[in-house]
């Protein structure tokens, strides 16, 4: 698929979530959208643009009965260097979020990761349920594969687990650690840990960012033998509205 055809995939479902029924009219729902650019896209530590730059956005929608849909997409390398044909990601998902119990919030739902003509066998497309308990400032969420994971044969069943939190550290400024464990089923090598830790600011809806990112696996490899799980810093700008 060219890259002509992959955004007009994209523009078609992102028109799709905004002309839902009754989504910008509804008074109890909220329709946000965002737009952003990062010098690595780095997804569970590893990079999705050999180590470049990607641009990247989303719609979310949210109902006042705590159910949600959203649609988000990024510009990706990995496929083409991987003998597949796509140049972008699509994300759908949706799910439910509310308090469960005082300053105990429950986040349930599932994504799918779609790489429109990637061409890969098996193919790189994935979907996951998800589960996420929040305390304070603090997030755990386990995502569980129900299809092969990102084009790895014979992995369904795969998980990732990671501990996140958010910290006011002053001035607006958020910090954001992290730390999560990839395990893909049947192919023990492919598994591995990622850390990262964040800073930000939200200036009125701009948000600049600054992220250090590693992990502890060498087994994944670009072009020319590049290690896209290395140790890296990767900036990035988003602007909400």
């Amino acid at each position: 698929m060219t890259r002509n055809k992959s955004l007009g995939l994209l523009a078609t479902t992102l028109a799709a979530v905004l002309l839902a029924p009754g989504a910008a009219q509804a008074a109890d729902t909220s329709l946000t959208f965002n737009v952003g650019a990062v010098s690595d896209y780095r997804y569970r530590g590893i990079s999705q643009t050999r180590l470049q730059p990607a641009l990247q956005g989303g719609i979310d929608l949210g109902l006042a009965n705590g159910l949600y849909l959203g649609t988000w997409a990024s510009t990706i390398k990995w496929i083409d260097d991987a003998g597949g044909n796509a140049d972008v990601e699509i994300d759908l998902y949706g799910g439910w979020k509310g308090e469960v119990a005082k300053n105990l919030t429950l986040d349930v739902g599932a994504l799918t990761y779609q790489y429109p003509g990637n061409d890969l066998h098996p193919s790189a497309n994935t979907t996951e349920l998800y589960a996420a308990l929040s305390y304070a400032m603090f997030t755990l969420k386990y995502s569980h594969s129900l299809t092969n994971l990102f084009g790895f044969a014979d992995s369904k069943g795969s998980g990732y687990v990671d501990l996140s939190a958010s910290f006011d550290v002053g001035a607006g400024w958020t910090l954001a650690p992290h730390i999560g464990h990839q395990t893909v089923r049947h192919l023990g090598d492919a598994s591995y840990a990622d850390y990262s830790l964040a800073i930000s600011k939200d200036f009125n809806g701009l948000v600049p960012s600054l992220a250090v990112v590693d992990t502890d696996t060498d087994a994944y490899v670009g072009p020319n033998g590049k290690d896209l799980g290395k140790a890296g810093v990767v900036l990035g700008v988003k602007y909400n509205f």
